[in-house]
């Protein structure tokens, strides 16, 4: 499995691209960074994406490539999450005022963007990943993903504060290889992580101690680019060789 960083911050400045992780060049992760971060020739081989949730900084880039992708693709991209977020890219997205409707764009019979509702904790299979969505705990409905694939098991927190169902699916999958964990606040703005469903340096080590790791690094992203450098001092302060903040373009081999 290859994993790359196409966004890990959580807001936009110039070098800050919002969350979006490319796996095996042709499914994402969130769609925060698609337009902003590939070429054209890259975002035609992406057939689908998995949203954690509606929040604008994880879903921008959906809209954004679809009029990209007319009359450049057999097939549509699917765009898949929980049913609530669907709903919000279907009300409040791809609602002909936000956005043109391009489930029916160039005709509905082949449009270029299709929507998949998928079920919480019950796996779908894609591309040859069994992907699992776990409900996690923030102001919106949201998921974290658990990924596995032959290599073994990745897990995605999405936006979360502290939480509990992710943690107990991820100590029961085996072959656990990595976990994508937010954190967006230095513990001295713990009050608007707590309000906004976030997490901060303090947090992310309790939510840590939930974590059968058996081995596996951390990869930390979202953090917020007016407040990144306190964030990442305070990581390297906790002096832990696991944690690894994600930096933009790097590439991840799962194996």
């Amino acid at each position: 499995m290859k994993i790359k960083v196409l966004g890990c911050h959580g807001g936009e400045l110039p070098r800050h691209r919002t969350t979006c992780f490319l796996i095996d060049r042709k499914l994402t992760i969130d769609g925060g960074a698609i337009t902003a971060a590939l070429e054209l020739d890259e975002i035609l081989e992406i057939d689908d994406i998995f949203l954690t949730h509606s929040h604008f900084d994880h879903v921008k880039d959906v809209p954004l490539m679809t009029d990209l992708l007319v009359g450049r693709r057999e097939k549509p991209v699917v765009v898949h999450g929980p049913a609530e977020t669907m709903e919000a890219m279907d009300k409040d997205v791809f609602n002909n005022r936000t956005w043109p409707d391009f489930r029916v764009i160039p005709t509905p019979e082949k449009p270029v963007i299709a929507f998949d509702s998928i079920p919480v904790y019950e796996p779908v299979t894609c591309q040859g990943l069994r992907i699992r969505a776990v409900p996690v705990h923030h102001p919106v409905y949201s998921v974290g993903y658990i990924v596995e694939g032959r290599e073994g098991a990745v897990a995605f927190s999405g936006d979360t504060g502290p939480t509990e169902e992710l943690w107990r699916a991820i100590n029961t999958t085996p072959d656990l290889k990595a976990v994508f964990l937010e954190v967006s606040f230095p513990s001295t703005l713990q009050w608007l992580a707590d309000v906004s469903g976030h997490l901060t340096p303090r947090t992310v080590m309790s939510e840590l101690a939930k974590l059968d790791r058996r081995g596996a690094k951390i990869y930390l992203y979202h953090l917020k680019p007016a407040v990144i450098d306190e964030v990442k001092a305070e990581i390297k302060a906790l002096r832990k060789e696991y944690l690894h903040v994600c930096e933009l373009d790097e590439v991840y081999i799962i194996r």
